[in-house]
């Protein structure tokens, strides 16, 4: 069970192939960040192997995989989006993409036969990616008085978020990213300077 400022995704593309009964299924997983990313890659292969029987394909997108999606292609209900996304889940990952090209090979697989076919060319596709662990970040602006700078500035090099913007002026203004679960530790040092020096407080998350 990974932390809940953690997500699995891939970092590289994968593929794979599985023959059975003459029936060939091509599989390409494929790093994705948004559903305008997915109907691309899609009509990509749609394209590209248009002489193929299906297309299927599965889905997964979101830092905390939110959004997904399984479709057969005229596949029987079942039996090809929905295999290929429990790899995905299987494998705790998201904003991935995996298609599968089938092409048929003239003889029926049956239903349990498809879904083992989808399900183990998803698998090799998944497995010939790199897995990485990618940290959920939240984001906050600090605003404070010129003579809080320094003491702000030591609690940033020491709790070391990254420094998205910042102006250093008689009103000052920092926006940082972190970690979610570093970021409660920060506000509270940053608060308790406040509170300390009596100065000017003013966040935004």
């Amino acid at each position: 069970m990974l932390p809940e400022d953690i997500y699995k995704t891939i970092e590289t593309a994968g593929e794979g192939i599985y023959s059975e009964k003459r029936s060939k299924f091509l599989a390409f997983a494929l790093p994705v960040t948004t559903v305008e990313e997915v109907k691309e890659q899609v009509e990509a292969f749609q394209k590209k192997y248009y002489d193929a029987r299906h297309v299927c394909y599965a889905y997964r997108l979101g830092e905390r995989g939110e959004a997904y999606r399984a479709n057969d292609n005229g596949e029987p209900s079942g039996t090809a989006g929905k295999p290929i996304l429990g790899q995905i889940d299987s494998r705790e990952l998201t904003n991935v993409l995996v298609i599968v090209v089938r092409y048929f090979g003239g003889i029926k697989l049956g239903t349990s036969g498809l879904i083992v076919a989808y399900r183990l060319a998803a698998a090799e596709a998944l497995d010939a990616t790199e897995h990485v662990e990618k940290t959920i970040n939240g984001r906050i602006t600090l605003h404070f008085s010129y003579p809080l700078l320094n003491e702000v500035l030591r609690i940033i090099k020491e709790e070391s978020p990254k420094v998205i913007e910042q102006i250093f002026d008689n009103e000052c203004m920092v926006r940082l990213s972190m970690r979610l679960s570093r970021l409660p530790r920060l506000v509270e040092r940053y608060e308790q300077l406040v509170i300390s020096s009596k100065g000017d407080l003013r966040i935004e998350k």
